[in-house]
């Protein structure tokens, strides 16, 4: 004997929240640590906070390549926030579209001037 629920429905896009979620958590915690690492050179540093400090902080490569690491991190994290806000709350298709690309080019942007920041490009 079979028993019909109702209409049959077909499940796209599965474990996307779940991708979504684990990102979030994921780049956070890495911003987290990223966050602990230099305030913690910040506190222990011998001298004044100052310019040199933090162009010392920020000289070595591996620092380089770290604060690069989590500004990729940091855009991957605000683009799922931002993209989750616009498809809750931007009803019409066309403004989704354009909030989105505008967010994109926004945040690649930002991405471009971290890295012209970082090595001076």
């Amino acid at each position: 004997m079979s028993v019909n629920y109702g209409s049959k429905r077909t499940v796209v896009g599965g474990h996307y929240g779940l991708r979504d979620w684990l990102v979030q958590r994921v780049t956070a915690i890495l911003m987290v640590i990223f966050t602990a690492v230099v305030l913690t050179q910040v506190i222990f540093a011998q001298g004044e906070i100052g310019y040199e400090l933090w162009a010392g902080i920020f000289a070595a490569q591996w620092m380089k390549f770290l604060t690069f690491a989590v500004i990729v991190a940091m855009i991957w994290h605000v683009w799922v926030g931002v993209r989750n806000v616009w498809m809750d709350y931007a009803k019409s298709v066309a403004l989704r579209l354009t909030l989105h690309v505008v967010s994109l080019i926004w945040l690649v942007g930002c991405t471009g001037w971290a890295l012209q920041v970082l090595w001076r490009l």
